[in-house]
């Protein structure tokens, strides 16, 4: 398997591709593994993961370095990401024992009761190549903090980075025969899926999502989908500072170069400040620079997968046709890599595809509304439910809208931010399940009730 960098076509490496065969050899290696991991104490496994946060800052310069070249991130985001994987592993390190401590609901009757946590066994961790170490230590680190195996398959995108992260998990201390990456495109993935695993854990496109509820459901194991989004955000008209609101949502929509389920992909600002707005958005929006994703001026690097460009032309043009105007950017960019320019479409509605279908691209479209019922309207029409944010000097205003919101998440004069002391997830078509603080934590492991009689 070629993987190739997104900036400039070339071929960065080839890799083995793992095979059902080889696939199988791997989960027959885990199951042992697996069982004297789960005895190892929870201590110990802890300690393990503090190793490997440790290095993820020593070697985060190799680490940046291969994200950007095979996933075409800049290389600045790269070391973003790096450290805010580092965060959330901070937390799961500080947390888990809390979470996963037995506990004990009645001591003094006759019969004593308690609730201990065990490990689900061995899980498949099909993960996503826009944020892999963001989406990756979201699952594998709580699941092996759990006493889990893991077969951990990285998008076929972002390979090398997944080599290195088995890489320097076994330097922490975590047993190969308790982590272990699988290689592969969808093949591999079907494998996976094919195995009697203990649970299954994507994060991914709506439509791989549901193929994998599907195909697992008679197993009757855990599957929890972290899906895609058409995520809105909202502009009141009593915001104080229109230009630095103005300012966030652009970052907001092109961070990673748009290529975020929590991206903001649609923009409705009320009518009074509309032309302020979008003076500014488009202003700034031009003052991006796009180019060699491992130059720090970098704004905007690549897409990551090259059939990408053609889908993002598609949406202008449908846009375009439809009474948008095209304020900035609008096509690809001659030349070798996978470059679109950042793109504002004003004038937009719901009947263009760019309002109403997940873009994953430095492309945004920008409604005009009237009044806050109009913007509701407008945000709940959609068969996502990942994030929504309001901008307004009122949280009580703001309120009324996000509690109208069948999200997972709700933000307020912010947006495009995770953390992980609340819990991820989605609803509808944006996924199953919960990822990130405590839910995050037993999410990797299933109760067991104990009556202590005697």
């Amino acid at each position: 398997m070629q993987i190739i960098n997104p900036a400039t076509e070339e071929v960065i490496q080839e890799v083995a591709e793992d095979t059902p065969e080889t696939i199988q050899e791997k989960y027959q290696f885990l199951k042992e593994g697996q069982k004297q991991w789960a005895a190892v104490p929870l201590a110990q496994r802890i300690s393990a993961i503090e190793k490997f946060y440790v290095l993820l800052d020593e070697r985060k310069d190799e680490l940046a370095e291969t994200l950007t070249k095979e996933v075409g991130k800049p290389v600045q985001q790269s070391y973003n990401e790096i450290n805010g994987a580092r965060k959330r592993i901070e937390y799961f390190i500080k947390n888990s024992a809390k979470w996963l401590a037995e506990e004990w609901i009645t001591e003094e009757d006759a019969t004593r009761e308690k609730i201990v946590y065990e490990p689900l066994g061995i899980i498949a961790n099909i993960s996503a190549w826009n944020y892999p170490y963001l989406v990756g230590v979201n699952v594998f680190i709580p699941a092996l903090i759990g006493g889990n195996g893991v077969l951990y398959k990285p998008s076929e995108y972002s390979t090398l980075t997944g080599l290195h992260i088995q890489r320097l998990l076994y330097l922490s201390g975590i047993p190969e025969n308790v982590f272990s990456i699988v290689i592969g495109k969808g093949a591999a993935g079907q494998a996976l899926l094919d195995l009697p695993l203990d649970g299954y854990f994507f994060t991914g496109s709506y439509r791989t999502g549901k193929y994998i509820a599907e195909q697992t459901a008679g197993k009757l194991v855990p599957v929890q989908l972290e899906l895609g989004g058409k995520d809105p955000l909202y502009v009141m008209d009593d915001v104080e500072d229109v230009k630095a609101v103005a300012e966030a949502a652009l970052e907001g929509a092109v961070y990673n170069t748009g290529q975020s389920c929590c991206a903001v992909e649609r923009i409705y600002v009320q009518e009074k400040i509309y032309d302020a707005f979008v003076d500014t958005f488009v202003t700034e929006a031009k003052k991006l620079i796009t180019g060699n994703p491992l130059n720090r001026e970098t704004s905007i690097g690549p897409v990551s997968r090259k059939e990408q460009l053609p889908f993002l032309k598609e949406q202008v043009e449908d846009a375009r046709t439809r009474g948008g105007k095209i304020l900035s950017g609008g096509n690809s960019l001659p030349g070798k890599g996978y470059f679109f320019e950042p793109t504002v479409v004003v004038d937009a509605n719901h009947s263009m595809k760019l309002m109403t279908e997940e873009s994953f691209g430095p492309v945004i479209g920008i409604q005009k509304v009237k009044d806050d019922n109009e913007a509701v309207e407008l945000m709940k029409d959609t068969p996502y439910g990942l994030t929504a944010a309001v901008y307004s000097k009122s949280l009580e205003r703001a309120e009324k809208v996000m509690k109208q919101m069948d999200t997972g998440t709700v933000y307020w004069n912010c947006c495009d931010r995770v953390s992980a002391a609340l819990p991820w997830s989605g609803r509808k078509n944006s996924g199953l399940g919960a990822t990130l603080s405590y839910h995050g934590i037993r999410a990797f492991v299933q109760p067991k009730a104990y009556h202590l009689r005697g």
